[in-house]
């Protein structure tokens, strides 16, 4: 799909940008958040659902995270879900709620986030460039058949370039912010 307008490129940029957001607070950095688990896919009746859906989720403390279903059968596949997931978690359950612990992150595990923090902002400003590359080439298009005239491609060019700089520096404060966050003890 190409992109027609600034305005259209624009709201991709913020989409990329809330998506990026929603990953990082994903990622763990010692401390109990519900967004963590939330977006977790559970098999319920042959469905993937996000557990959210299927459960309530509380903070007990600032290390743990209390997961209490609706349908208490439903347990050992919400724990097998969370087991299975990448957030390296150890679900506890018993019979009632599963209650996670979060556990302390050392140094090293601290260090290793970061660069992952790094690898994920960087992905998504490959994702803008994509945009943008999209964009430009649709300028260049329609200055070719005589939609536009030079000069109004140079200028959404300038446009252009402008829009993804600021992207890119909120991406930038967004990585910045979420460092401090995981470097803190």
């Amino acid at each position: 799909m190409s992109i027609e307008n600034i305005e259209d490129l624009e709201f991709k940029f913020e989409e990329i940008v809330d998506q990026s957001q929603t990953e990082l607070k994903k990622m763990k950095t010692g401390r109990a958040n519900s967004e963590l688990v939330e977006g977790i896919q559970v098999d319920y009746f042959g469905n993937r659902t996000p557990l959210i859906h299927m459960a309530s989720v509380s903070i007990l403390d600032a290390k743990t995270i209390e997961i209490s279903p609706w349908d208490k059968d439903q347990l050992k596949e919400i724990k097998k879900a969370i087991s299975n997931s990448d957030l390296g978690l150890s679900p506890n359950e018993d019979g009632q709620v599963i209650r996670i612990t979060i556990p302390s992150m050392t140094e090293e595990r601290r260090l290793e986030m970061v660069k992952q923090l790094g690898k994920k902002t960087e992905e998504s400003k490959i994702r803008i460039r994509r945009n943008r590359e999209d964009f430009w080439n649709t300028v260049q298009k329609k200055e070719k058949e005589g939609k536009i005239s030079e000069d109004e491609k140079f200028k959404n060019k300038e446009n252009l370039q402008k829009l993804v700089d600021e992207y890119n520096k909120k991406i930038d404060e967004i990585e910045m912010r979420k460092e401090e966050e995981l470097m803190q003890v």
